[in-house]
């Protein structure tokens, strides 16, 4: 079993603490910016950052839906990680400045992919379909900061 990763990121146009505080804010801003893969959004208990306890489903592909119940923290400055209970998956995002009222959003997501022919292709297409999924995440989050 090899380990699976899409990395996406893109610079908005708004500082890096004004980024990072919507895409912490699971109350409000999260569920408004989540593309349409992302159904069955639930806050289950904090809602702002470290402690916040998130469930959506992901509907990746056509046949491919993964029902989600993330833990989030902030293990340093900048950056939260949402551990998914339900699997291996891992998503970190990463919001630092980048100039003058600018910031770079770097969002990473590993998880442990499937053996043999099927892992292949998952290791070959997977990537590719989430980085579009995050990138249109952070297109909508980027709109919303940038008002």
């Amino acid at each position: 079993m090899a380990q699976v990763e899409a990395t996406t990121e893109r610079i908005i146009a708004a500082d890096a603490d004004t980024v990072f505080d919507a895409l912490a804010d699971y109350q409000e801003v999260r569920g408004k910016v989540l593309p349409a893969q992302y159904s069955e959004y639930e806050v289950r208990e904090g809602g702002d950052g470290e402690g916040t306890l998130v469930h959506w489903k992901l509907q990746a592909t056509s046949k491919r839906v993964r029902d989600c119940l993330l833990e989030v923290s902030e293990p340093v400055d900048g950056q939260l990680v949402e551990k998914d209970r339900n699997s291996s998956m891992v998503t970190t995002w990463t919001v630092t400045p980048a100039g003058e009222g600018r910031s770079r959003a770097v969002v990473t997501t590993v998880w442990d992919g499937a053996g043999g022919i099927g892992g292949f292709f998952e290791r070959t297409f997977a990537p590719k379909g989430l980085a579009r999924i995050h990138d249109e995440l952070l297109g909508n989050l980027a709109a919303e900061v940038e008002k």
